[in-house]
Order: structure tokens, then sequence, then C-alpha cells
């Protein structure tokens, strides 16, 4: 089961580089958890920075074995974290809870938090998944570089305990990885993108310095967006394209 064992470290300078440490020692089994609410130099995708305040669920790593999935199906296991983890803040912050392709979690227009899945490879084998789900939980403020940052404490005006989230998170993502059956992959596909942010809806967008208006029309089974630009569609890979926020 996800969240078991699930561990509470003090201090710890990436949750994931910790989990990636522990599955390389051959020392853990799948669904094993590592929370802390002080990280210190956390990751995001494409190599930046996630950055934590002490108190908020941004440290939440699991270690999990995806024997169920070819690694050509790598991004089903996306997929079913993206929605677990909407499904868990849509819990508490309600149903303007929506998906930002690939796997960023919004409320609104805002960022609520992130997600980041880096693989243990034996070969062609995929050995491990180490899940990384940051989540805004308590911050009162952002600084001004974060704009467009949300936490559920801003939302919901409540101070919660974020290791009891954390756990609570590990339900809704052990329900949700145990429907990565064949039989499923056209359903979750479908429920994913009928709750992207922007879905159907026209945005502006960035690619290669342009800035244009486009309208979210499919994601492929192999994460591409499909996004139609004057009537012309585009089928972009992850970083290939900006979000244009109006903030």
């Amino acid at each position: 089961m996800i969240g078991y064992p699930f561990h509470v470290l003090d201090e710890i300078d990436s949750t994931n580089n910790y989990a990636m440490a522990q599955v390389n020692s051959g020392q853990v089994t799948s669904g094993t958890a590592w929370f802390t609410s002080n990280q210190t130099a956390g990751k995001g995708t494409r190599g930046k920075q996630w950055l934590a305040q002490p108190g908020d669920i941004s440290a939440l790593s699991i270690a999990f074995q995806p024997a169920m999935l070819p690694l050509s199906r790598q991004f089903m296991l996306s997929i079913s974290v993206a929605l677990a983890t909407a499904d868990f803040y849509t819990s508490y912050a309600g149903d303007e809870t929506v998906i930002k392709w690939p796997n960023d979690i919004y409320w609104r227009d805002r960022k609520a938090g992130g997600i980041l899945i880096e693989n243990v490879l034996r070969g062609n084998m995929w050995q491990y998944a180490i899940i990384g789900i940051g989540l805004n939980i308590n911050q009162a403020a952002f600084p001004p570089e974060l704009p467009n940052a949300v936490s559920l404490r801003q939302i919901t005006g409540k101070v919660r305990e974020a290791a009891d989230l954390a756990k609570e998170l590990c339900t809704f993502l052990d329900k949700k990885l145990r429907q990565l059956q064949p039989t499923n992959y056209d359903s979750l596909l479908q429920e994913y993108t009928r709750r992207l942010f922007r879905w159907q809806q026209p945005g502006l967008y960035r690619k290669d310095g342009e800035v244009f208006e486009g309208i979210i029309r499919n994601v492929l089974p192999d994460g591409h967006l499909q996004l139609e630009k004057n009537g012309e569609m585009l089928v972009l890979g992850f970083g290939e394209v900006e979000f244009i926020l109006n903030r």
C-alpha cells in the first residue's frame, strides 16, 4: 500500500534525492513514503527549484514499483498521480481544482502544487518510480516572484497539520494507482483530459518567443498536447510551450 511505511524526516535537502538513495541501496519496498516539513533544496520539473516553506506538504516522496506498466506507458503513471492529487486537493479546496498539463495542480488560475516523477531503470527495465508531490498547504503569503501561487490556507482560511495531510494523500494515491490496468487506460486518460486547466477554452501561450491564442483540444496517450492555433493543430511535448497567465 502507498504510504506504508511512512517516514517523517526532520530536515532534508530533497525527499526525492533521499528516496532515490534508499531505492538504490535496495532497502525499501514499494509504497514507502518520506515526508518532511523542512526541505531545503526541493526539485521541480526540468531542473527548477521548488521553493518550500516549513509546514507545507511540498516534501512528500514515494518509492513505487510500476510492475503493471511497460515503460512505453509511463505517462499513465503521471496521469494517475495527477488525478489522485487533484482529488485530494478538491476534497479541501473544492471543484475549482484542475490539472495544468502535464501535472501541475491549479486552483482556478493559480498554482497549488506540482509533481515530479523520476525513474530508476536497469537496462530497459523499469525498476522504480520516485513520485515527488509538492502542494502549497500552510503558506500565508508568497514572494513577489511567485505571483500566481496559492495555498490551501489562503483558499480555506485554515492551518492544517501537513504530515496528516500527506498520509491522507497517500490513501488517494493508493486508490488511483490500483486502477492502473490496461482496461482502464482510456477512461483514465479521458478523466485527466476533462479536468485540464483551460480544457477547450482559449488562452495565451508562448512558443519559440511567439505569444499566440490557442485552445487545448486533446492529450495523446504518450503525453503530447494537441493545441489548436489558428485552425492548425500543434502537437507539443513537455517544455515546448509556456502557458501565459493574466498576472
